[in-house]
């Protein structure tokens, strides 16, 4: 199991915080939809502090991928991938870091300036970008909830896309990044 990426498949790091940061992702978009119709009381309050760890820890995943992403190159796209696609690969890439950064810091700013208590998996504070302010709580809560929706639409570009390689062209795209899984033998597409 290599730590870096080669020409022909993701390396071990790749992976593991491509998958770590989907599956937190899901499972935030998920419980973010539901968390409000929780009754009130200490389960929703364990709910609400749950999701906000999460998020917490996505936007640390997310800086570390960041940082990973300049020292470890990208595998060589398969041959024949035209110019529109890997504009859009990189466009749908560029998005998903910028708005799985915006996404936390949202949060983040909104649980500030609703003057609510932060820690990180009840370990230890963490603190606030702001003081209590009604009108930055808005707009904190407005970029929550708009940056949802388009990190839900850039999720379904995303998985079609990899369906698609995988389907349709018949090349090691989704394989490649697939834990525990590597592309057939031979396989250069």
């Amino acid at each position: 199991m290599q730590l870096k990426t080669t020409a022909e498949v993701w390396g071990s790091v790749a992976k593991f915080l491509h998958w770590s940061i989907a599956i937190l992702v899901i499972l935030m978009m998920i419980g973010g939809k539901t968390m409000g119709d929780l009754p009130n009381g200490p389960d929703k309050m364990w709910v609400y502090s749950m999701h906000k760890s999460m998020g917490l820890t996505i936007l640390a995943l997310m800086l570390l991928r960041l940082v990973w992403r300049l020292f470890d190159p990208r595998p060589a796209a398969p041959p024949g991938l035209g110019k529109l696609a890997r504009t859009a690969s990189r466009t749908v890439h560029a998005s998903f870091y910028v708005l799985l950064i915006v996404m936390p810091i949202s949060g983040w700013l909104y649980n500030s300036a609703s003057n609510f208590p932060l820690k990180w998996f009840g370990l230890f504070s963490v603190p606030a970008l702001s003081g209590p302010d009604k009108e930055l709580k808005h707009f904190a809560h407005e970029v929550h909830e708009t940056v949802f929706l388009i990190i839900l639409g850039v999720l379904v570009l995303h998985v079609a896309a990899a369906l698609k390689h995988h389907f349709i062209d018949r090349d090691s795209v989704l394989r490649r990044m697939l834990p525990f899984v590597r592309p057939r033998s031979g396989d250069t597409r």
